[in-house]
């Protein structure tokens, strides 16, 4: 595996401007236009959340770990913006995302056991015959010029860990940060540290403080012992320090805190838009194609 993320194919061959990202879609939507009048599918974000659910959900059905399940959302997202999504199977490129993912993280599944899971899942998409995820396989490896390592955040988050002082709390939260982040393109538009220190810092400065939530969950009363108050008050002061902490390093360091910003702006429009998301309505408007153009065969 290449040591080193400036080096590999990820930067080289799938990192993008917004631009030019936004230039290869409109090209592979130029290409068959009736097609995608015909057939209107949600903001690319709600297919996301919907895709990364029915992976996690794939996957736990096989404990697959978690970085394995990182690089088949990142395999997903490399895929289409080659092949356009009306044009294929979701369930059958989901499933084979995450057969090979498996693979290139070195927690190999049997294809049978892929196949059977995504059918108890997906019944009216996954066909019986193993050989169609076989073939899907190649597909998918082709289109990605067989360039399949895939650097993630999450090195860089367990680096900085120790080095900025954060919490286990700290850590957890930045740690499901980094998992929304495949929910949307900046794995293909920032580097994987990039994410981590994002992730760090939305973690230290949108959280609230302990003794906010715990005034919260008592009904906000306003009567609270010294003692109370007293340890309220050191866990809002270390938490400060944290962040104090870390805004000192990311200015004195060589991280790119414009993309830094970018990319915690990204992750919270995520969020703004998640609650727009309907699980049945890009189900249905999967279905629709999928059957009408046969592609459940």
């Amino acid at each position: 595996m290449a040591a080193n993320f400036w080096a590999s194919t990820q930067f080289l061959n799938w990192q993008f401007s917004r631009t030019e990202l936004q230039e290869i879609r409109d090209e592979l939507e130029n290409g068959d236009p009736a097609l995608i009048q015909q057939y209107t599918l949600p903001d690319r974000r709600l297919l996301s959340i919907f895709f990364s659910q029915q992976l996690v959900k794939l996957g736990k059905r096989m404990s697959v770990r978690q970085q394995a399940l990182a690089t088949a959302q990142v395999y997903v997202r490399r895929f289409y913006i080659k092949v356009d999504l009306r044009s294929t199977n979701p369930y059958l490129i989901l499933a084979t995302a995450l057969y090979l993912a498996c693979k290139m993280e070195e927690s190999p599944q049997h294809i049978r056991a892929v196949v059977e899971q995504a059918r108890n899942m997906w019944p009216d998409f996954i066909p019986s015959d193993i050989a169609r995820l076989g073939e899907l396989e190649f597909y998918l490896i082709s289109e990605m010029n067989s360039q399949l390592i895939i650097h993630h955040p999450y090195r860089t988050l367990q680096d900085l860990q120790s080095r900025l002082s954060l919490g286990q709390d700290d850590v957890s939260l930045a740690w499901s940060i980094i998992n929304d982040h495949y929910l949307t393109d900046l794995p293909l538009l920032v580097a994987p540290h990039v994410v981590a220190v994002a992730a760090i810092l939305l973690a230290l400065t949108l959280k609230p403080p302990h003794s906010g939530n715990l005034l919260t969950s008592l009904g906000s009363s306003p009567q609270v012992s010294n003692d109370s108050s007293q340890t309220g008050s050191a866990t809002v002061n270390a938490q400060q320090r944290r962040v104090e902490d870390f805004v000192k390093w990311l200015a004195e360091g060589e991280v790119d805190v414009e993309a830094v910003a970018d990319t915690s702006q990204e992750i919270i429009s995520l969020y703004d838009i998640w609650d727009q998301y309907s699980e049945k309505t890009c189900k249905e408007q999967i279905s629709r194609f999928v059957k009408a153009r046969g592609l459940d065969k």
